[in-house]
Order: C-alpha cells, then sequence, then structure tokens
C-alpha cells in the first residue's frame, strides 16, 4: 500500500478533500468550466419543471476498456508496448483514482436520488502520480520510459473527493483501490493487446 502523505499544495482553495459545496464558480480549465455549465443548467431544469437531479462529479475513472486519452490506459499500453511515457510536470501531483466497477454502482444507486444533489464518487484518497506509474512497471513487468515536460497551468496538483455524501444519500464506499484496479486494467490490456495496442 502507498503511504498517504497529506498534500501541501493543491492550487486551490484547500489541500483537504473537496466537498460538494466547496466554491467552483471560478473554474481554471475549459473542460470544468464545461461541467459547472452543465451542472446549472440542470439545476434550472429541475427548478422549472420539478425533475430529480443527481449530479454525479467522477474522479479520475479507470479500469478495463477506459478511454485511452486517459492517463492510466495511455500509459499501460506504452509501457507494454516499449514506448515512453509522457509526464506533465515533476509526476508528484496527485489524483483520486476510481476504479470503474465502484463508479457503475455508485451511478445505478444514485438513480434512486430525490430533488437536486451533488454527489463526489471518487476514492477518497489521492495517489501521487509517480507511484501509479510504479504499479503499472509492476504489473506488466517492464520499466517505463518517462518524458518529463512543463506542467500545463489548467492542471490543478491535487484532484481529492470528499465522499461523505455519497456515503450517507447512497449508502456507496469505493472498494477497489489503485494497486487492484491497474492490476485488473493491466490484465484486461494484456488479454485484449491484439487491438488495443492500436488505440490513441
Amino acid at each position: 500500500m502507498f503511504s498517504r502523505r497529506r498534500p501541501v499544495y493543491t492550487g486551490g482553495e484547500t489541500d483537504g478533500p473537496v466537498s460538494e459545496g466547496a466554491d467552483s464558480s471560478r473554474p481554471l480549465s475549459p473542460y470544468a468550466a464545461s461541467k459547472k455549465a452543465a451542472e446549472v443548467l440542470l439545476h434550472s431544469y429541475h427548478h422549472l419543471d420539478d425533475i430529480n437531479a443527481a449530479v454525479l462529479r467522477y474522479f479520475t475513472v479507470y479500469g478495463p476498456a477506459g478511454r485511452p486519452d486517459m492517463s492510466i490506459f495511455r500509459f499501460i499500453r506504452r509501457i507494454a508496448e516499449g514506448e515512453p511515457i509522457t509526464v506533465f510536470g515533476d509526476g508528484t501531483q496527485q489524483r483520486d483514482f476510481t476504479y470503474v466497477d465502484d463508479i457503475a454502482c455508485g451511478t445505478v444507486e444514485a438513480l434512486g436520488v430525490a430533488g437536486y444533489e451533488t454527489i463526489n464518487l471518487g476514492y477518497g484518497s489521492p495517489v501521487a502520480l509517480n507511484d501509479v506509474i510504479g504499479v503499472i512497471e509492476n504489473a506488466v513487468g517492464k520499466t517505463a520510459r518517462i518524458e518529463y515536460q512543463e506542467r500545463h497551468p489548467a492542471d490543478p496538483m491535487l484532484t481529492w473527493a470528499d465522499i461523505s455524501r455519497a456515503r450517507e444519500l447512497l449508502s456507496w464506499t469505493p472498494e477497489v483501490d489503485v494497486e487492484e484496479g491497474v492490476r485488473r486494467t493491466v490484465a484486461w490490456y494484456l488479454e485484449n493487446r491484439h487491438w488495443a495496442k492500436a488505440l490513441r
């Protein structure tokens, strides 16, 4: 297991887990702005049409058959195929990696939510990117060739979900940690590499 170090800098307003009530009115990237806009639009429809709406904030989802543009899939593919990986920054940035099966279970549970609720779905414990690369190396059985580049100013140093509301409203708790989730994802990739290695 990783040592869980308390982050000292996040590039944001807090160095702890982010709750659903934290200020999100000034997003730093177009991607974050688009998500905030969707939440606000959904609230308008909830208000006007009295529809139930559960806004689920997913934190760095990964797993078998995952998006090929996400870091864990890209790293697995490139390390397995002997290609270099690119890390923006020094790799100490931390992400709240959440396994896809846990996300699916939380999403299904949220179908029963009444009213308008915003709910974080994350593992609740951030892990440094360098540590995740090490887990991938062990699972694949190869050493990564890492090319470090400058970190983008819109890239936060930390994502960390406060999942207490998900536990309260959904009776949901994630079960798959990064070590196990990466092992499962690597196994899936190696089983399907005859076609998965062509994904970009």
